[in-house]
């Protein structure tokens, strides 16, 4: 089978899954076309019009199926290349982009802008044959997001669009494929106790309510150490420069980690992996550290309870405090359990089975579906 690969914003959790699902399916005849994540304005509303005026060669092969992230214009793609129009087409989403969070800098010209991110989600999924999405809460915040933009356009659309949607829906997580083995007991716990946040230092990764928690943590009297991994950028957000500036002595590795290797050799060191996020939508880096042996201490929202079960998060209903004292007292739930429970806890979790042995199946079975075989 000859698959068209299209990848229009190839971040990390996209180039992930993209090459992975290319190593594993290798009997399949793969095409690919790539743009860097970056620009993203330019990016998810030009990608078509690039890809058409310089890749027309490639666009005008035979296929037998094409691969697409939600990104990808592919609506206008098939317009400006025609022979596109009739191949079946399988749209992966790794986000929506009805479900973004809007930082508090965003002034309401800007809220109202970015109506246009999701048209370009609503047209791909209207001309794809099938869709797939990395968690319920993404497929769910997807069409509640379709329903809410339909209530706010001038003119009506049909009600049968979001059955037309939902029934072409299925949820596909991106499999976790960790580079080291894993041979971990987690039912004892380190003195001080060791934590992990590793997720990029931006501000809809929580920031502010991680400093909160490691505050609660410090008036509650706990002792703690904490590795703030994950992926930098020119600046910081101040929360973040708080949390070094205050917790200097209980800090372990900060920073990116390059190698992968190295990178799972400290979760396996780790008790707990730590999310603050408003915006998540299935959660690799927290998938990650739980296969390689971390506890989870994640908030009760997002595509959280779908990775770990909705009683092994915080409560994240209320303020900031609010949140960090229901942090600080699931801490105090797994500490109270005995060893052999956390360790059967552990093991149950759901995200333990988004692997390739347990996902590739279902995998398969769509792609040869989408492509009528």
């Amino acid at each position: 089978m000859r698959i068209l690969l299209l990848s229009a914003y190839d971040a990390d959790s996209h180039r992930y899954w993209r090459q992975q699902i290319v190593s594993q399916f290798c009997g399949y005849d793969w095409t690919q076309l790539v743009l860097p994540g970056r620009y993203f304005n330019w990016r998810i509303r030009g990608n078509s019009l690039q890809w058409a005026l310089t890749k027309r060669h490639k666009l005008e092969q035979d296929y037998d199926l094409i691969i697409a992230t939600s990104m990808v214009d592919l609506s206008a793609l098939k317009g400006m290349v025609p022979n596109l129009a009739s191949i079946p087409s399988l749209v992966y989403f790794h986000e929506n982009q009805f479900a973004y969070p809007v930082s508090q800098q965003q002034t309401n010209t800007a809220k109202q802008a970015n109506i246009e991110p999701m048209m370009v989600n609503l047209y791909t999924a209207v001309c794809a044959t099938q869709l797939a999405f990395n968690s319920a809460y993404n497929r769910d915040s997807f069409i509640a997001g379709v329903a809410d933009l339909m209530k706010r356009l001038p003119e009506k659309l049909p009600a049968s669009l979001l059955d037309d949607l939902l029934n072409k829906s299925q949820v596909l997580p991106i499999p976790i494929a960790l580079q080291s083995s894993v041979n971990r007991m987690v039912n004892s716990l380190n003195k001080p106790i060791n934590l992990v946040w590793n997720h990029r230092w931006e501000y809809d990764k929580g920031p502010d309510l991680l400093l909160a928690c490691l505050r609660e943590l410090r008036a509650q009297k706990l002792d703690f150490k904490l590795h703030l991994l994950g992926q930098q950028f020119r600046k910081q957000p101040e929360a973040l420069e708080s949390v070094q500036a205050e917790f200097l002595d209980q800090l372990g590795q900060v920073g990116f980690v390059d190698s992968k290797l190295d990178y799972e050799a400290l979760l396996q060191t780790c008790d707990f992996v730590i999310s603050t996020a408003y915006h998540e939508f299935q959660g690799l880096a927290v998938g990650e550290a739980v296969q390689c042996g971390c506890l989870p201490l994640l908030p009760n929202r997002l595509s959280y309870p779908g990775l770990v079960g909705t009683e092994h998060c915080f409560d994240a209903a209320g303020d900031i405090e609010h949140q960090a004292m229901a942090f600080v007292a699931q801490i105090r739930v797994w500490q109270s359990l005995p060893p052999e429970q956390r360790q059967t806890i552990w093991q149950s979790l759901p995200v333990q089975s988004y692997t390739w042995p347990s996902l590739g199946p279902a995998y398969q079975a769509c792609i040869e579906a989408t492509a009528g075989l």
